[in-house]
């Protein structure tokens, strides 16, 4: 079987990455038009499927349906905040900005603010929001390689940046398009079909999301529909219940309402997927591609809380109470990555599994049959994981859930396969368009509109392509060193971008009031206020829990306070300051109107 998966892993990918390369030769840019925007020139469907590639990245295809498979109804904090977020940003923001015509958010914040500060400050955050978000993306591809291509999470993050490098600086935005179209392509068909076969396995209904709610039809759970099962399952093995709500083991209710509307906001603060809005045609076009993206994302969104279901049941199921000389293949496989191990606490041989933490930290290796201790593939030191109190003996690393989830489930080889080419394309394509974000900042908003006005277009989009190949090398160093599991590192990224995008954005179509002075203010310090609240609770003072965090907010939900204060900084000191000049809030009311003309920006200096 072992065999079989590295073979039919190695054909999915080989094939996969040669559509990706071939699409990035083919669309070869030569213009900054097209390597920021595709020219303006992307059909409204073809963008709403490169939206949903780029949208549902390796925290949406691997990490969501693990996180919700560990946390049970808190776990759909994730799944609630990104689609309702998508649906913000596609009714709030993307057609008015689509209007406004320019190449980037810093680029809107700068002339929305009359203000090149403003800019620099956007620049600043975007490429900071950015850098966060694709450092999920890379240990995705690490996670990925890693396990199916046997090689360790490091070479898996360098092998992942050759590729990006070739067609995000290739192509740029029309590259990226055309791939990422490619690359939903892939991602949607390996997350639906082990789905629909492990529902109708599990459930006879090969429909995932019906199946989440139906009756198991074998084993010692037959005749009980799925969640009961999921429910007296962790009962019996002392975990909180699976749909339980708040209370002991679980999130309370107000730090999963902020991480919820950290996400929600986030997503419309995101510079990655607000750009894509530029590349149609129109604004008629920007809105039915919104609906288009809509639309092919709730396919894998409404199917993850069933997967994260199944994946449950089948790992329980498989592992605990099991010998460990006679654990299946696919733990043996996963174990060899360090991203799965047990430690034997009571010496009797069988793995245990429970609440609580199986070691005091967080295993770098694996143990062979002799119980040996030997170096894990994440290229890191043996760390003295000494075993806690906790009666749990086995330590699962929440982001190979959906990767797993075919082998646990006995599914054919060449769907194992399929999974790691969709894990690849899910990642990759949201990495394409973060690097492109870093790049344009640098390029176009910093050295074109602010440093070196005077470039011509062949000097910026070789500027363009230098920084694209600098930020590949720095998200591969943030991949390898990695802040936490794919979604919670992304979800540090949302609330980065709730708290310094979200607010100004809004502000700056709605109200025409808004200053230069207020969006600097409040930019900087919602960002400062959240980036430091992350780097405190999870660096300085990592151990620390819900009773020292702020009003009991984790730091993955922080944003929203972020955001409020960013929301406040900035009405504040607009009042406090002179009203935005007369052809500013001219702008503002025309990109509200449906027949008004956008007037001409003015240059300003400050």
């Amino acid at each position: 079987m072992a065999e079989d998966i590295r073979f039919w892993t190695y054909v999915m990918v080989a094939l996969t990455f040669s559509v990706y390369i071939g699409i990035a030769i083919v669309t070869r840019v030569k213009s900054t038009e097209g390597f920021y925007v595709a020219g303006h020139g992307v059909p409204a469907i073809a963008n709403g499927m490169a939206t949903g590639a780029d949208w549902m990245s390796a925290a949406s295809f691997i990490s969501m349906a693990g996180l919700i498979s560990f946390m049970g109804y808190t776990g759909s904090m994730y799944l609630m905040g990104w689609t309702g977020g998508y649906v913000l940003l596609a009714l709030l923001l993307a057609p008015y900005l689509r209007k406004f015509g320019k190449f980037t958010v810093p680029d809107f914040v700068g002339d929305r603010y009359y203000s090149s500060t403003a800019r620099l400050v956007a620049v600043f955050c975007a490429i900071f929001v950015s850098f966060t978000y694709v450092a999920g993306q890379m240990r995705g591809v690490g996670v990925v390689f890693s396990r199916f291509l046997e090689i360790d999470v490091n070479s898996g993050v360098i092998a992942g940046m050759i590729l990006v490098f070739i067609y995000a600086v290739l192509g740029g935005m029309k590259g990226i398009t055309w791939t990422q179209v490619a690359q939903y392509c892939v991602l949607i068909v390996a997350f639906l079909i082990p789905a629909v076969a492990i529902s109708a396995k599990i459930t006879g209904n090969p429909i995932p999301q019906i199946g989440f709610g139906s009756k198991v039809v074998e084993g010692q759970n037959a005749g009980m529909f799925l969640l009961e099962a999921i429910d007296q399952i962790h009962r019996e093995l002392g975990f909180p219940e699976y749909t339980a709500t708040f209370g002991g083991g679980k999130k309370s209710m107000i730090d999963v309402l902020c991480i919820t509307l950290a996400l929600m906001v986030g997503t419309a603060g995101l510079p990655h997927v607000i750009i894509r809005f530029y590349t149609t045609k129109n604004v008629r076009a920007a809105r039915y591609s919104a609906f288009w993206a809509l639309l092919f994302i709730a396919i894998l969104y409404t199917s993850a809380p069933a997967v994260a279901a199944f994946a449950r049941v089948n790992m329980i199921q498989t592992l605990n109470g099991k010998s460990y000389a006679e654990r299946p293949e696919w733990f043996q496989s996963w174990e060899n990555t360090g991203l799965i191990a047990w430690m034997d606490k009571n010496d009797d041989g069988v793995i245990q599994y429970a609440p609580g933490a199986a070691f005091a930290g967080k295993p770098v290796f694996a143990q062979n049959t002799d119980g040996e201790r030997t170096l894990g593939a994440l290229g890191q030191p043996v760390l003295d994981n000494e075993p806690t109190s906790a009666p749990n003996e086995l330590y699962v690393d929440r982001d190979i859930m959906v990767l797993a989830n075919p082998e646990i489930a006995q599914l054919p080889a060449w769907v194992v396969g399929l999974v790691a080419a969709g894990g690849l394309a899910a990642a990759l394509s949201t990495a394409a368009g973060l690097l492109l974000v870093i790049s344009s900042a640098i390029s176009h908003d910093l050295l074109k509109r602010t440093l070196m006005p005077d470039m011509s277009d062949k000097q910026e989009l070789f500027y363009a392509r230098i920084a694209a190949a600098v930020a590949v090398f720095f998200a591969g160093l943030l991949g390898i060193y990695p802040l936490g599991f794919v979604a919670q590192v992304v979800a540090f990224a949302f609330g980065l971008a709730a708290s310094s995008f979200f607010p100004v954005i809004v502000l700056g179509v709605f109200w025409k009031r808004a200053t230069r002075e207020g969006a600097i203010a409040g930019m900087l310090s919602g960002i400062l206020f959240t980036a430091g609240y992350i780097i405190y609770f999870k660096t300085i003072n990592a151990s620390a829990g819900a009773e020292e965090w702020l009003f009991g907010i984790s730091p993955e939900g922080i944003g929203t306070i972020g955001m409020v204060i960013c929301f406040m900084t900035t009405v504040m000191v607009s009042l406090a300051t002179k009203a935005p000049p007369a052809e500013v809030q001219e702008a503002v009311e025309a990109i509200r109107s449906p027949y008004g003309e956008m007037p001409q920006p003015t240059e300003y200096e400050i």
